[in-house]
């Protein structure tokens, strides 16, 4: 059964591929039948070369890619290159983001409470001056009563004085007429 392989080359850290035909039970840098194409993955960008007709006919001839080598056919059909791994952070940047997420989350619960305490204050002063302003209602009203009940004894004083004054002046002009009388009754 024949297999579409990846064939290594290239020195010791800069490894070259070759894409070839080669039967399955072979040697994987043995003799090949033919060589389709060329991967370098250590070039940035990744180098790849495949010529797609080629490619074609060894599966229509019943060859089988390798997961690697059917991938990259999938690239080289796409033409839009590799996709575009994403960095992995390292352990102290992961620690470093996770210290700065947990002060972010002190700092939010800190101001979270302040605002709590403002708003309690703030009831708290509501309702002192509810209580202060209910004090002096009760004070002015114990004051205006006050102030009635003074202003009724006033009267009731200025009313005992007005009818002593009348008893006064009627028992004067009873004496002044009995004393014109005595004249009158004299003469």
């Amino acid at each position: 059964m024949l297999k579409i392989k990846l064939v290594r080359t290239g020195k010791r850290n800069q490894a070259h591929y070759r894409i070839v035909i080669n039967e399955a039970k072979d040697r994987r840098d043995g003799a090949y039948l033919e060589m389709i194409g060329h991967y370098i993955p250590a070039l940035k960008p990744k180098v790849l070369e495949l010529n797609l007709d080629r490619y074609n006919f060894w599966i229509s001839q019943g060859a089988q890619p390798t997961e690697t080598v059917a991938f990259l056919a999938k690239v080289a059909k796409s033409g839009k290159g590799f996709p575009v791994k994403k960095k992995k952070p390292n352990k102290k940047v992961k620690l470093a983001k996770k210290e700065m997420a947990e002060e972010k989350e002190v700092a939010k619960q800190e101001k979270v409470e302040e605002i709590i305490e403002e708003k309690e204050v703030v009831k708290q002063e509501k309702t002192e001056e509810k209580e202060v302003a209910k004090q002096e209602e009760e004070a002015s009203k114990t004051e205006k009563t006050e102030e009635k009940v003074e202003a009724k004894e006033v009267l009731k004083t200025e009313e005992k004085v007005e009818e002593k004054v009348e008893e006064k002046q009627a028992l004067n002009a009873e004496k002044i007429e009995e004393k014109i009388e005595e004249k009158s009754a004299k003469k």
